[in-house]
């Protein structure tokens, strides 16, 4: 495990760093530690950790010092073993299963790491600690939270009895500066006609639903997006776990809160959309939409609130408004199937599709308008499309984004409202890789 020639071995290492952290943590004032600077507090950590070690005669190497007090300030100044993967930007998904086990999610490819924490009560008090931080808790009557880090970055714990053999800790890592659309092009997730549609529509005030699987990108595709909405309007965001990263000024945040011990003070999306429609919103981006918040969200679309944004789960478009039907009927309210449907193809103009494809890639693969209401069918068509060719040698998949020649029925409305787009993104003949 160590560079040198002698060393400790891992158990007894471990011995040492949790007898070390002990120590520590009785010289320590930490009242006072909060009211000072995180720069002045490292530096008094890491020498009061090297005169413990003195102190007490632990026999490290050079190497072996340095790391267990590298361990022990992550410890007790942020997350433990999980430091040097936030730290690391590659990485984009952090999964642990209980103690002894750790995979990370690179470049789209899940791989195991060599991170363990000492026990799972050690793995406990990290997730503690996450949830703590924002509000939340997590403890036998609520063994599972949602929760987020100070970066934005999204965790989900559940513990046992749920989780049968231990703490399970899922963190979905956010980058430091949000991916910009000239970043999705490079990483052949969109094109630049897809992009110059998506910017138009979202500047003609149109309503737009992001679907896809868990991990396709919506929520990122959804910080791109609302990226294209003008700086001087006031855009209110409503999520279970604050992680949208929008850049412009005038910006309201808006986070769903859970029951407290008793079961009571809960606070949920439906509530917040209610409460957003009282607050003078140009916008309302709902994170995700999963519940009975679908109809009031919608009921804001068809009632002078447009320009609304939100993502869904749903393999495809189609499965997106069956989704949205669902939740509807969720609310406790009795309207027809066939109301729903038209309150849907009122509210909505656009289904963006979103997919992992096999290789790891995030991509859109599909851009449908919502046409209107045929019979007891809500009606698209398929403005873009992303068509598969194939798999490489090396795994990587094959294929070209194109229009489908289909001129979209907004466009009158892009027009009216004096917004540019040329005409030839929807040029069949324009492929991209």
């Amino acid at each position: 495990m160590f560079a040198s020639e002698r060393g400790i071995d891992e158990m007894d290492f471990s011995a040492v760093q949790k007898k070390v952290h002990s120590l520590l943590m009785e010289r320590l004032d930490l009242r006072q530690m909060e009211k000072m600077e995180d720069k002045l507090v490292r530096n008094q950590i890491r020498l009061a950790l090297r005169d413990l070690i003195d102190e007490n005669g632990f026999v490290l190497n050079e190497h072996e010092q340095s790391v267990l007090i590298e361990n022990v300030e992550n410890e007790v100044l942020g997350m433990g073993p999980l430091e040097p993967l936030l730290r690391d930007p590659s990485i984009s998904d952090i999964l642990i299963n209980t103690a002894d086990t750790c995979y990370i999610e690179r470049h789209g490819v899940l791989e195991k790491v060599n991170i363990r924490f000492q026990n799972n009560d050690h793995l406990m008090r990290i997730i503690q600690k996450i949830a703590g931080a924002v509000g939340r808790r997590v403890d036998e009557s609520s063994p599972m939270v949602d929760a987020r880090l100070m970066d934005g970055s999204r965790v989900n714990a559940i513990i046992p009895p749920l989780a049968v053999d231990g703490p399970l800790l899922s963190i979905r890592k956010f980058a430091a500066d949000p991916l910009t659309v000239t970043d999705l092009m490079n990483f052949r997730s969109i094109t630049q006609p897809i992009a110059d549609f998506l910017k138009a529509a979202v500047k003609a005030r149109t309503n737009i639903l992001i679907s896809g699987g868990t991990g396709s990108g919506k929520t990122t595709l959804l910080n791109v997006v609302s990226g294209f909405i003008p700086a001087n309007e006031r855009i209110l965001t409503i999520e279970d776990s604050a992680e949208l990263q929008l850049q412009q000024p005038h910006v309201g945040r808006l986070e769903t809160r859970p029951a407290n011990i008793e079961g009571k003070g809960a606070v949920v999306a439906r509530d917040l959309v209610r409460n957003a429609l009282r607050m003078r919103p140009d916008r309302i981006v709902v994170g995700e939409v999963r519940g009975e918040e679908a109809l009031d969200m919608l009921q804001a679309m068809n009632t002078g609130h447009d320009g609304s944004l939100s993502t869904i789960h749903a393999n495809s478009a189609r499965d997106g408004i069956s989704r949205l039907e669902h939740m509807i009927g969720m609310a406790g309210v009795s309207i027809s199937p066939n109301v729903i449907r038209q309150q849907i193809a009122a509210a909505l103009d656009l289904i963006v599709q979103t997919e992992r494809l096999s290789d790891g890639r995030r991509a859109v693969i599909s851009v449908q308008e919502i046409t209107g209401m045929e019979q007891n069918v809500v009606n698209m068509q398929e403005i873009f499309q992303f068509k598969r060719l194939g798999v490489d040698e090396n795994g990587k998949v094959q294929g070209e984004f194109r229009a489908t020649g289909i001129r979209p029925m907004m466009m009158q409305r892009i027009k009216e409202r004096g917004v540019a787009l040329d005409e030839g993104v929807f040029d069949p003949d324009r492929v991209y890789e």
